[in-house]
């Protein structure tokens, strides 16, 4: 494996699973949280923690599909996801199902050629691929911030 790819490889794993500089990550934000907690909606107007952990996942999917050779865009219903039934065994689905995404694009990242991380991965979008395997991991934390701090309202709600 070369530096760069495995550098990428490397951001994407502590985006979601942890040891990141930042702060928490992904999933060390989402241990603990209940159906409940993950589908409420504590801020008026704004998204739900499970709705933020769907929508992460349809990024997943776009940068799989484009390694595919697919350039289609997102549709709206793509990129943000319904939610199904608030149980704990879809929560738990949810979320296993985002730590797959995550694990099938470190793989296709670990089995990129370094040569190509400068040119688009499907002619349809100017993005390089190394733009887009780093653009999976700035969205991971982008949406982590949120997450962090729907989870703190919704655990001052609650203790309250």
């Amino acid at each position: 494996m070369n530096a760069e790819v495995n550098r990428l490889e490397e951001q994407l794993r502590r985006a979601l699973e942890g040891e990141a500089w930042h702060g928490p990550s992904v999933l060390e934000l989402l241990a603990g949280l209940s159906a409940t907690q993950a589908s409420a909606h504590p801020i008026a107007g704004a998204h739900s923690i499970w709705e933020l952990v769907l929508h992460l996942g349809s990024d997943y999917d776009l940068v799989l599909r484009r390694l595919a050779g697919d350039g289609r865009q997102l549709t709206a219903s793509e990129d943000w996801p319904a939610c199904p039934a608030s149980t704990e065994e879809n929560w738990q689905q949810t979320v296993e199902d985002l730590k797959l995404l995550n694990k099938k694009l470190r793989q296709a990242v670990r089995n990129f050629s370094e040569e190509r991380l400068d040119n688009p991965l499907v002619p349809e979008v100017p993005y390089t691929a190394h733009t887009q395997f780093i653009g999976v991991t700035q969205h991971n934390l982008y949406h982590a911030g949120q997450i962090a701090l729907l989870k703190r309202l919704l655990t001052a709600t609650t203790s309250a």
